[in-house]
């Protein structure tokens, strides 16, 4: 039974995700837009704790040449931070500046408009029950996230 379930949500998902994600992330405040995977590395940083390059790029799956240029662009746009480590010199650390900070703490992975229409698509019946479920889903994201055996399965996946 939990093998179908597993099914269930590993097909549904993408397919909200694909009708309702944000294609780009527009700052408000410059009118600089950004790509989803430059956004995507924003949900990455910091702005106390610094990250590495390389570690960044093994963890998002590219190499450190494309992360380094995408990172070049950030650093243009006034979002990042890049520094040499003070223990090593050769390593490169990356934080948050207060204006990358500022747009990752206002983008959502999802955008409003897009989601809006979808739900507005279906029977008000049927949209609370689905939003019932993803609220279910929701808490058990939430707990599992804190569990040790997502600290365990997620340590061993990077």
């Amino acid at each position: 039974m939990i093998a179908a379930q597993i099914l269930t949500l590993m097909d549904c998902y993408p397919k909200i995700y694909f009708a309702c994600h944000t294609r780009h992330v527009q700052d408000q405040e410059t009118h600089q837009r950004l790509s989803a995977h430059q956004a995507s590395i924003l949900d990455h940083l910091d702005e106390l704790e610094p990250a590495s390059m390389l570690t960044l790029a093994g963890h998002m799956g590219v190499t450190a040449s494309t992360m380094s240029l995408t990172v070049d662009r950030l650093v243009r746009a006034g979002y990042v931070t890049r520094d040499r480590d003070a223990l090593d010199a050769r390593k490169v650390a990356l934080r948050l500046n207060k204006d990358g900070a500022r747009l990752k703490e206002r983008k959502s992975v999802l955008d409003r408009e897009l989601v809006a229409a979808m739900l507005g698509r279906m029977k008000p019946r049927d949209r609370s029950a689905g939003l019932a479920g993803l609220e279910l889903l929701a808490k058990a994201a939430a707990e599992f996230v804190e569990s040790r055996k997502f600290k365990e399965l997620t340590h061993r996946i990077s």
